[in-house]
């Protein structure tokens, strides 16, 4: 009589699930707790751009263009990189960019390589409770023996970085370099197998402008975004110290890495309609802040768009109890006690 065998494997009800909320190191660009891929081409100023975020992150400020209540406590951030030495490059540039350097670890590698399953990541990560790790670049810490065009080695290491991701919280960011398929989507530009694009949550890539007066502009683009909606695009610019954040953009990706990326300084007609459509919400008196910022999503406009339209329009924000209004002087009346009135960039927007 042949002898049955009992499968081994474990069911779980969804009941047993606890559902909870994605939280973010920089929301909709960085998720804690996951693996987020930043890519863009040689010289395009990826690590220079992670340094000044790390910078903020270690005093505890708040990164580019996050709202007033996302600034944190100071962070502790694991820096691996193969590209720079640490001494004259680095920290230097940290520095420059007004980190803490108490706040900056770096796992030594003089003895042995890192690589994605390396035991000392775990280690390093739970010890210094850090929040924030940067490998610097992909390939160097995929590991030797993986092929970065084979779907599966590339996903079993990547397996390792999740695992590590998911049980401590940390953020993981991974700074990559671009294949030269420069007439394809920016997501299929990511170097190697699809299932590198695949095992990040977040995927976000750096480009120049078409700026020729400014060389050292650049744009920040979310590729894809798994866990919010995608991000707006965020335009900076290279500097000796680091990077200086300069706006926010509605930018598509594509059109970011397309000829057709505008130029700056060309008047924003999405922001004119947004301006005018405000004005035409608040002509008969206040309404609520979350009425507002209802109708605008609504007609399409997106949240970088009209928040910089609220200020061209002089929109005031009154706190009237417990609720926020969005309201234009010149038709408000004045305001009665018990009201708080604020300036343009404190909450809500």
């Amino acid at each position: 009589m042949e002898e049955k065998r009992e499968k081994n494997y474990r069911l779980i009800n969804m009941e047993d699930v606890q559902a909870r909320e994605v939280s973010w190191l920089w929301y909709p660009y960085i998720p804690f707790g996951k693996v987020t891929l930043l890519q863009g081409d040689p010289g395009d100023g990826k690590s220079k751009l992670m340094l000044s975020l790390a910078a903020l992150l270690s005093k505890g400020a708040p990164l580019p263009f996050a709202d007033e209540d996302e600034s944190c406590e100071p962070m502790t951030v694991i820096y691996q990189t193969t590209e720079d030495d640490a001494d004259d490059t680095v920290v230097p540039r940290f520095n420059s960019a007004g980190g803490d350097g108490d706040r900056l670890i770096f796992i030594k590698e003089d003895e042995k390589s890192l690589t994605f399953g390396d035991d000392r990541i775990r280690e390093a990560v739970e010890k210094y409770n850090a929040k924030l790790l940067i490998l610097d670049p992909m390939s160097s810490y995929i590991g030797d023996t993986c092929s970065m065009n084979n779907a599966n080695e590339t996903r079993a290491e990547f397996n390792h970085l999740i695992a590590v991701a998911k049980d401590t919280g940390c953020a993981i960011v991974i700074i990559a370099h671009m294949n030269k398929a420069k007439d394809t989507s920016p997501l299929y530009r990511t170097n190697g197998s699809i299932d590198i694009a695949g095992a990040a949550r977040s995927i976000l890539a750096v480009t120049r402008t078409a700026n020729k007066q400014n060389p050292a502009e650049r744009y920040l683009v979310q590729v894809k975004s798994n866990l919010a909606p995608m991000g707006s695009a965020i335009l900076f610019e290279v500097a000796d110290k680091g990077v200086n954040f300069l706006d926010e953009l509605e930018l598509s990706a594509e059109d970011a890495f397309s000829a057709s990326a505008p130029r700056m300084g060309r008047p924003n007609a999405r922001e004119e309609a947004a301006t005018d459509f405000i004005r035409s919400l608040l002509a008969g008196g206040r309404r609520l802040a979350s009425d507002c910022e209802a109708k605008l999503e609504a007609a399409g406009f997106k949240k970088s768009t009209y928040k910089k339209s609220k200020k061209k329009a002089g929109v005031r924000s009154v706190k009237d109890g417990f609720l926020w209004y969005w309201t234009l002087p010149e038709v408000e009346k004045p305001i009665e006690n018990g009201q708080e009135v604020t300036d343009e960039d404190d909450l809500p927007i």
